[in-house]
Order: structure tokens, then C-alpha cells, then sequence
């Protein structure tokens, strides 16, 4: 099968790339799950990362927030190198982007709004008054103004995923990277998470980095979607998620995101 190029260049696009990855290698020890990526992420854009089980997309995401080196390559966010940076700069890189994991891990023993200071205790010299307004606002902004004195057990799922978002824009980073955001909820909480980060990325300009196989969240927001292949352990497939779906000349790509059985021609 020809090599695709998922790359495009900053020239073609005009627009500015928030990240970019050149001949990227990710994987465990020695061993590489996926080897090669080329990506670049532009500012604004949702951008999803999906594909199999176990095609990496943990592990990617776990290099794009600098919590694994990369096996080989490049990695660059707002232009600064952090394959092979040390602590210093990962530190300042680090406030440039916001992180939910998967099931929120927020603090049980803290507030929402403890939660959301969190960030703004660790990389501010605010007052606590400050900090305060700050987290109110930014629970605000993902419509949990009203319960920012609850505690995490105190409300649902779909609102922990919310107070989540909201801890990773306490420092209003450029990039948020989100893991799975939809996992464990139901279909009416997932689109209504959707469109929230619709919100948030035309409100604010954020990049959203979306690590995630829920078609429908593809479909209804993604920008573009990398798609991860670990049987051929490479990016096979970048581009506007239906466009891929419909007329992706690699039959793999087309069946995974028409969810066609494995039996099927």
C-alpha cells in the first residue's frame, strides 16, 4: 500500500502549528508500538487521535504531555523541543497546555473549586482571593459556577468530566489534551460534553488535542482525525474525520470509522 503523507506544511495552511511531531517513535523499552509520525496540530483546531486497541494512542498522548520521552523524533509544542528537554523546560512547557484524564482525577477530600486552584497554587504567586475568582470563573465557563463548593462525589459523571476541563484551563493554556473525554457517559451527557469544547474552542481560540474511538464525538467536532494502526505500527490516515470515512483510499480506515464488522468486504 502506498505511504501516505500526513504532514502539512505551516506554507500551505497559513496557519500556525501548535505541535508538531517529525519521525516520532513511541512504545515501551526498545519496543515501538508506532514509529514514524509525522503530524503537525494547528492552533484552534479539535484535533482527535484514535484508531485500535492498542494502537498507541495512550502512549502518544503520554509523550505529547511530556510524561514519556519519545523512543525517537521530534516533538515540538509552541516551538519548543521537548524530546530530550530537561526539567526546566519541560516546567515552562507545561504551562502551555492543560491535561484531563480520563476519569477527571480530581481530588475527592477537595472542592471543585480546591481542584481548579490547584494549577494556579502551583505555578502562580496570586492571593488566595485571586485564586478563588479565577477558579469560580473558569468553573463558570464549563457551567459549574453553582457547585463549585461541592465535593466530586457530590455530582455526576458528565460534571466531574466538566470540573476537569475547567483545572485544565485554570492557567488558560493554548493547548488542552483530553483523554477520552466521553468514556462512561451516556450518549445525551457526551454530546452535551461536545458541545461544550465547541464552545470552549471557538470562545477561547484552544487547541484541543482529543484522545478518543467514539465515532460520534469524531464526527460531530473533530476537525481532523490521526489515525493510529498498531498491527502496521504508523499514522495511516489524517483528515477531516467523514472525508475518511467515505473516500480514505485505505479500506482499514474506511471500516473503522464506518464501524463495518470484520467479515464484511
Amino acid at each position: 500500500m502506498t505511504q501516505i503523507s500526513t504532514a502539512t506544511p505551516t506554507t500551505t495552511s497559513g496557519r500556525k502549528v501548535a505541535i508538531s511531531l517529525r519521525g516520532v517513535s513511541i512504545g515501551y523499552g526498545d519496543k515501538a508500538i508506532v514509529e514514524g509520525i509525522d503530524l503537525d496540530i494547528y492552533e484552534g483546531e479539535i484535533m482527535f487521535i484514535g484508531g485500535g486497541s492498542g494502537c498507541g494512542k495512550s502512549t502518544l498522548l503520554s509523550s505529547l504531555n511530556t510524561l514519556r520521552a519519545p523512543l525517537s523524533g521530534s516533538i515540538k509544542i509552541d516551538g519548543i523541543e521537548i524530546a530530550g528537554a530537561d526539567e526546566d523546560t519541560l516546567q515552562r512547557v507545561r504551562r502551555r497546555f492543560g491535561m484531563m484524564y480520563q476519569l477527571g482525577a480530581l481530588f475527592g477530600g477537595m472542592s471543585l473549586l480546591e481542584n481548579v486552584r490547584l494549577p494556579l497554587e502551583e505555578f502562580t504567586t496570586l492571593s488566595n482571593d485571586a485564586m478563588d475568582d479565577l477558579a469560580r470563573a473558569k468553573l463558570g465557563l464549563v457551567g459549574l459556577a453553582a457547585h463549585a463548593d461541592k465535593k466530586p462525589s457530590e455530582i455526576s459523571g458528565g460534571m466531574q468530566k466538566r470540573a476537569a476541563i475547567a483545572r485544565a484551563l485554570a492557567l488558560d493554556p493554548p493547548i488542552i489534551f483530553l483523554d477520552e473525554p466521553s468514556a462512561g457517559l451516556d450518549p445525551v451527557t457526551s454530546a452535551d460534553l461536545d458541545a461544550m469544547i465547541v464552545a470552549l474552542n471557538r470562545m477561547l481560540g484552544t487547541t484541543f488535542v482529543v484522545i478518543s474511538h467514539e465515532l460520534a464525538s469524531i464526527f460531530s467536532i473533530g476537525h481532523r482525525f490521526a489515525m493510529l494502526d498498531g498491527a502496521r505500527r504508523r499514522l495511516v490516515a489524517l483528515g477531516p474525520p467523514l472525508e475518511l470515512r467515505d473516500s480514505s483510499p485505505d479500506t482499514w480506515v474506511r471500516r473503522f470509522l464506518s464501524r463495518t464488522p470484520s467479515g464484511d468486504a
